[in-house]
């Protein structure tokens, strides 16, 4: 029997058809929605009569559009009540089950997923987001799709879909303290741009990858379309494995035993094919941070901005320099002391527990610096639980930060929590595009550890002044 990688094994099972010379109809075990790309999707259905094929294989949320303060009131932006409202009226209309705004289950798409256990090993997700790639940290098949296409899964729960090229990025050697996931993953997108991984779908693997928690393992996945790739996965381990089992419950899972015997199965044979292989030491990996307007535009924080966007290349480009002009830098200029303005730590890249434990082992016992405005979003209601129970919260209110209430907030401009113009912020999240936070706003990607460490000292700064080796984080 020919060998195969784990992404062959979980496409090649859920292909319902294959049209010759064409895209494959894949099946969809999990079909997550939200308020923004659903409407539309919904509309098509009610114009066409068409009922959702299999409304129990979809689950929603409010996310993008939320406040993040007095959630308890009336959206007050027109748009966005009139968003969350036609999600509310579409999922009762087709019977979906709908953890909206106030609900207890509440929070953003692709943290809930996971902790509620929707999301699990061997399957096939899709969801009208681009970061849904952060599933495949459970060994699936996850990745964004379009409106069309929401529609599509909604009446079929299939899907047309041409198979990716498969890419092994093996991580191996030692991490230094203050390397978080975050960095990891940035590092990676560094070195090999963002468009390096287009038209592929990566395989993260190596002692490095199987060292991480799975709240880390998730930002990994969460950017790999950051590096142009149409997602990520990691082959499920006893990491995995112990995660589910420390769930209250699993949806369609009634024996966890025999079902770990089946996902067990769930990994690349020794001999299997990969069209492109890459391999990176974590030892060369330092805390980091991006300065211009692509995630790939990233560097250790200690660095200077390349003269050049082309390694090899001792001339910068017009677009290069454009996107550095945005930014408010020069080429060999050093980020290091630079004043910022805003500080977020949430999104589904960083917006779980093991993200918000990170920021407070910094932040315990100093105060927040008084030119920082602090966005402190917890990406469900389940981590907003979790920081309570925890004294997180306390922790953050002795130290001058505000915590707000679950939902993307501050990641992309479709709610109230935007960054000014020309305002710099040091974020969590996944995007530094002009604009991603707010008009004219300059975002600098980094970890929940340097994303603290501005918060505190009010410029950008190594997180490593602040930890020693025995308080080193595993996320």
């Amino acid at each position: 029997m020919k060998s195969k990688t784990l992404f062959d094994k979980i496409w090649d099972s859920h292909i319902v058809r294959s049209i010759e010379a064409g895209p494959d109809v894949l099946y969809i075990d999990r079909h997550y929605i939200h308020e923004v790309t659903s409407p539309q999707a919904f509309n098509g259905l009610k114009e066409r009569g068409i009922p959702v094929f299999r409304p129990g294989k979809t689950i929603a949320t409010a996310d993008h559009n939320i406040p993040t303060k007095n959630q308890h009131l009336p959206i007050s932006d027109q748009l966005s009540r009139n968003q969350v409202e036609r999600l509310s009226e579409n999922c009762q209309k087709y019977g979906i089950e709908l953890f909206g705004l106030n609900h207890p289950k509440n929070g953003i798409v692709h943290v809930i997923g996971p902790e509620l256990g929707y999301t699990l090993p061997g399957m096939t997700i899709v969801c009208g987001d681009s970061h849904t790639s952060t599933h495949g940290a459970f060994g699936t098949i996850a990745f964004g799709i379009g409106t069309s296409e929401v529609e599509m899964v909604l009446a079929t729960q299939c899907i047309l879909q041409p198979k990716p090229k498969k890419m092994r990025i093996s991580l191996d050697g030692k991490l230094h303290k203050g390397v978080t996931s975050k960095d990891i993953i940035m590092y990676i997108i560094s070195e090999i741009s963002a468009s390096g991984a287009t038209g592929y779908f990566v395989e993260y693997c190596g002692s490095v990858i199987r060292s991480l928690s799975m709240e880390a393992r998730m930002t990994i996945c969460n950017m790999s379309i950051e590096m142009g790739a149409r997602g990520g996965l990691i082959a499920p381990d006893e990491t995995t494995f112990d995660y589910l089992r420390k769930l209250p419950s699993i949806p369609g899972i009634y024996n966890i035993k025999s079902s770990v015997n089946e996902w067990k199965k769930l990994k690349s044979d020794t001999d299997a094919i990969f069209d492109n292989e890459l391999k990176f030491d974590a030892g060369l990996i330092k805390p980091m941070i991006t300065y211009g307007t692509n995630p790939g535009m990233g560097m250790a924080i200690d660095a200077s901005i390349p003269l050049s966007d082309e390694k090899g290349n001792n001339k910068a480009t017009s677009s290069y320099l454009k996107s550095l002009d945005y930014m408010g830098f020069k080429p060999g200029m050093k980020l290091l002391g630079h004043p910022i303005d805003y500080v977020f730590i949430g999104s589904c890249t960083n917006g779980r527990i093991e993200d918000f434990r990170a920021f407070a082992q910094i932040i315990r016992g100093r105060k927040k610096a008084n030119n920082i405005t602090a966005l402190i979003v917890p990406g469900s209601k389940k981590v907003e639980e979790q920081m309570v129970a925890e004294g997180l919260v306390e922790v953050y209110k002795n130290a001058g930060f505000e915590v707000r209430q679950p939902g993307c907030s501050s990641c992309l401009a479709m709610n109230e929590d935007k960054i000014p113009q020309g305002k710099y912020s040091v974020s969590t999240s996944n995007r530094n595009f002009e604009g991603r936070q707010g008009p004219g706003s300059r975002t600098l990607l980094a970890s929940p550890l340097t994303a603290a460490a501005a918060a505190i000292t009010g410029r950008l700064t190594d997180p490593r002044e602040f930890i020693t080796e025995e308080k080193k984080v595993k996320n």
